[in-house]
């Protein structure tokens, strides 16, 4: 198989009942999966921002990634979203350069609004000034990475050092909205749509030609699967489909019903998630088929710690793909 897809290992060490310790073993773990991951070569380890929640969804992925790099020599990590209105900008710009420092360029941005007004009330932020908040940050990113003085808020400020990466380290605008598309194309931002949207890609286009600025999108396929690898899929459906079950619900609360997500769940109870497709499990030749049929132009999402997945069942599944997937992908 010559076009091979992204392979990609997702966290978010969510756990149903936290305890200190448990999140202390879920933390170390994922950190630990993230070296194996390097190791056998793949692609990415994806993580997410999101705050106030009652089980332990990751509040600071800029502070796990920087664990990551320190334990890795070559994979990526995508932050994907970080809700950007929710951190102080210049100190974001300098936060963001040293990761991209440490990683030797290894770090990619999502910068987000988000969709839960709580976690703006949490952090002091006005829901309503939602926009010219990620305005005002994303405005400050790009000056501060110049390494020059530049004015913010009335005075004039300088961010250093400069990044790894010139002209700055990789940003992507995230979103459903022609907003965002509007926002990206302005700042010749790449763009990220938050589900399969060509509608909001060809926006985004025409805003950016309108503009003047160069940019692209990074279309999500019209179907995105989170996979987790089993020998079993029946038994371990029956055993820790409640696992999943718990993640895809939790997403699903916080989202309004206009919202657009690749990986948005409907269903109620672990059946209905797995007829549903978006959260698969799957034999190792499965998982090959289904890397055969998605090709170059998709990615395989391993999610091994799920909705509090056991560490010792999130292993089996990690070592399923590295030892039973990877060797058969380019076949």
């Amino acid at each position: 198989m010559s076009a091979l897809p992204v392979t990609v290992v997702r966290f978010n060490l969510v756990d149903p009942s936290p305890t200190p310790a448990a999140l202390t073993a879920r933390y170390r773990a994922a950190v630990e999966m993230a070296a194996f991951a390097d190791d056998r070569g793949l692609s990415m380890v994806q993580t997410e921002e999101h705050h106030a929640t009652t089980n332990g969804w990751m509040p600071s992925p800029l502070t796990f990634a920087g664990a990551v790099f320190g334990a890795t020599r070559r994979i990526g990590v995508t932050v994907s979203a970080l809700i950007t209105p929710l951190h102080d900008p210049l100190r974001l710009a300098e936060d963001l350069a040293s990761l991209d420092l440490l990683s030797g360029g290894r770090l990619t941005t999502v910068a987000g609004l988000g969709y839960r007004p709580e976690e703006y009330a949490a952090h002091g932020k006005d829901w309503r000034r939602r926009g010219a908040l990620q305005d005002e940050v994303l405005a400050t990113l790009l000056s501060a990475w110049t390494g020059e003085p530049f004015t913010y808020q009335g005075r004039t400020v300088r961010v250093t050092p400069r990044p790894y990466t010139r002209p700055h380290p990789p940003l992507l605008i995230g979103g459903s909205s022609r907003a965002a598309a509007r926002r990206a194309a302005r700042l010749g931002l790449p763009l990220f749509p938050s589900a399969h949207l060509p509608e909001l890609a060809a926006y985004y286009h025409e805003q950016r030609a309108a503009f003047g600025t160069d940019g692209w999108v990074l279309q999500p396929p019209d179907r995105t699967s989170l996979l987790h690898l089993s020998e079993d899929p029946d038994r371990t459906w029956a055993e820790y489909g409640g696992h999943l079950l718990h993640e895809a619900r939790t997403y699903a609360s916080w989202q309004s019903a206009g919202t657009r997500s690749a990986v948005r769940s409907s269903a109620r109870d672990a059946e209905g998630l797995r007829r549903e497709g978006v959260y698969r499990v799957l034999t190792p030749d499965e998982c090959v088929k289904l890397a055969q049929e998605t090709g170059a132009q998709g990615s395989l999402i391993l999610h091994p710690l799920c909705g509090g997945m056991p560490v010792d069942e999130g292993w089996r599944s990690l070592h399923l793909f590295a030892e039973r997937v990877l060797p058969r992908l380019g076949d």
